[in-house]
């Protein structure tokens, strides 16, 4: 599965983005997905994901409420919907795809990445 992130871009602190990751390769309804970020200076860090039917999502506590995570399987792309940014959320933004199980936030339980997206929210 190849993966291609984007959507990232500048926006000021209070709006929105909304990031993409559009899959190739192999049928990508049977995958999980999920956002990590990363920013400089800090370890990867898991943001949401969703089950391969997209009946479950997961979300880190800091952005419960803010992001929604969805999916189109009929377009291999999987969505990121950002509200109410916050500076802290400055980060390159990276989708990643599994098929196996264990632990969602835990980055080595994905076997596929997409290159990343940077997202920058000015204060």
């Amino acid at each position: 599965v190849q993966l291609q992130a984007s959507g990232g871009g500048l926006v000021q602190a209070g709006g929105s983005l909304r990031l993409s990751c559009a899959a190739s390769g192999r049928p990508f309804s049977t995958y999980a997905v999920g956002w990590f970020r990363q920013a400089p200076g800090k370890e990867r860090e898991f943001v949401a994901a969703i089950s391969w039917s997209g009946d479950s999502t997961y979300y880190t506590d800091s952005v419960k409420g803010r992001f929604t995570i969805s999916r189109d399987n009929a377009k291999n792309t999987v969505y990121l919907q950002m509200n109410s940014l916050k500076p802290e959320d400055t980060a390159v933004y990276y989708c990643a795809a599994r098929r196996g199980g264990g632990d969602y936030q835990i980055t080595n339980n994905y076997t596929y990445w997409g290159q990343g997206t940077q997202v920058t929210v000015s204060s």
